[in-house]
């Protein structure tokens, strides 16, 4: 407020105890006090009345609507700055080098991949022989025994018919008016004597 240093407070101190006098200056600081709280206390009134005036008529919403309009933040506006201060530090022989890195990458990653999957198919490969070995060797052991089996004489079953497939039943046709046929003619017969 006043700018009052130590030494004007002295000063000032001073020139009222000479002038009010030592018997009366306790009185008249007392009252000095009394005062300034009172215009302290009158001035937190006032203040509180304009803010409690501001709260009923929306102002502190207004003005923290238009605070938060207007930063940069809620505009966008630092994505945008972001995105210049990038461009502004971008170096090309930069972005070439971490280009053909990223090639590099990606294709040992490819190559990778196509280890995995050349992998992945012998194992597969090596499954079908296995499971299909089986059934081979199997049929091996069975010629091997069909000759033993063959110089025993031994009565040969009957054949089996193959089982014929029965045709669906048919739903008979709607009827339709007979057609004549003519009558076939009778042959004549050779009644020459031979």
């Amino acid at each position: 407020m006043f700018d009052i240093g130590f030494t004007e407070l002295l000063v000032i101190g001073v020139v009222a105890l000479i002038v009010v006098g030592p018997k009366d200056l306790p009185g008249m600081f007392r009252t000095l006090g009394r005062f300034t709280a009172r215009a302290r206390q009158m001035g937190r009134e006032f203040t509180q009345a304009m803010n409690d005036a501001a709260d009923e008529s929306g102002i502190k919403d207004v003005s923290s609507t238009l605070k938060s309009a207007t930063s940069p933040k809620s505009m966008g506006l630092d994505a945008l700055n972001k995105a210049a201060e990038g461009f502004e530090k971008w170096d090309p022989s930069k972005a070439l080098r971490d280009q053909k890195e990223a090639d590099a990458a990606l294709k040992a990653k490819e190559a990778e991949e196509r280890a995995k999957l050349a992998e992945d198919t012998t194992k597969v490969a090596e499954k079908i022989s296995a499971a299909s070995a089986k059934p081979a060797a199997k049929a091996k052991d069975d010629a091997a025994e069909k000759p033993a089996a063959k110089s025993k004489p031994a009565k040969k079953p009957a054949a089996k018919k193959p089982a014929t497939k029965k045709a669906p039943a048919k739903k008979p046709a709607a009827k339709k008016p007979a057609a004549k046929k003519p009558a076939a003619k009778p042959k004549p017969t050779d009644t020459s004597d031979a």
